[in-house]
């Protein structure tokens, strides 16, 4: 598949819906790992940083997400759209608290991972709201500018919200599965949600 879709948007924002989402289609969908283990994160920013083919080694998948690398991905969602004319944009979202709150929560449980084995290669431990902040409005606003206009070829998603098959389907101009929508990694926050809600109302 020469023209591909690109999740452009970051982590925590329903990559791992979109690229189940992806694979039900029938599209060759890759996200955080390779088949063969690989992280793409290093694949892609290699290739860029050494102005190779974006994609390379990566050619035979058709849908990309969870690839982002901090201060490089926006140049590297404009060298998507270069390198491989055609292809389709999603810019995967979710409302700015909900999507610190997961980031809090995903690297705590990192932190845990790290004191019971320090040896387990995990790096992102650190938990900066603010930076995180600035970094998700720039990104945004960055692609909104960038994309502006390209309907054909553009499509805001936003999973948590409640976009499903109707949203992206006619987007990727193929029908629409007989299958309930993927929602991966949503189930664990609305039960954090309903536990929440029960604790509060056993002090009213």
């Amino acid at each position: 598949m020469s023209n591909k879709v690109f999740c452009i948007g970051l982590n925590k924002t329903g990559t791992s819906s979109l690229h189940e989402a992806f694979n039900i289609l029938g599209l060759k969908s890759v996200h955080y790992k390779d088949d063969h283990g690989n992280d793409i994160k290093e694949i892609i920013l290699n290739n860029y940083l050494s102005g190779h083919d974006i994609l390379k080694g990566l050619e035979a998948y058709d849908a990309f997400s969870d690839w982002d690398q901090e201060q490089y991905t926006i140049e590297i969602f404009k060298a998507f759209n270069e390198q491989y004319p055609g292809s389709k944009f999603i810019l995967n979202t979710r409302d700015l608290k909900g999507w610190l709150d997961s980031r809090e929560k995903h690297v705590k449980n990192n932190q845990i991972k790290k004191r019971k084995d320090p040896q387990a290669d995990i790096v992102w431990l650190d938990i900066d709201r603010e930076a995180w902040e600035t970094q998700f409005k720039k990104h945004y606003q960055e692609a909104n500018a960038y994309f502006k206009g390209r309907t054909d070829n553009f499509l805001v998603f936003d999973v948590i919200n409640g976009d499903g098959w109707e949203t992206l389907c006619p987007f990727l101009n193929v029908p629409i599965p007989n299958v309930p929508f993927p929602k991966k990694n949503v189930a664990s926050d609305k039960k954090l949600y309903r536990r929440l809600i029960r604790k509060i109302k056993r002090y009213l």
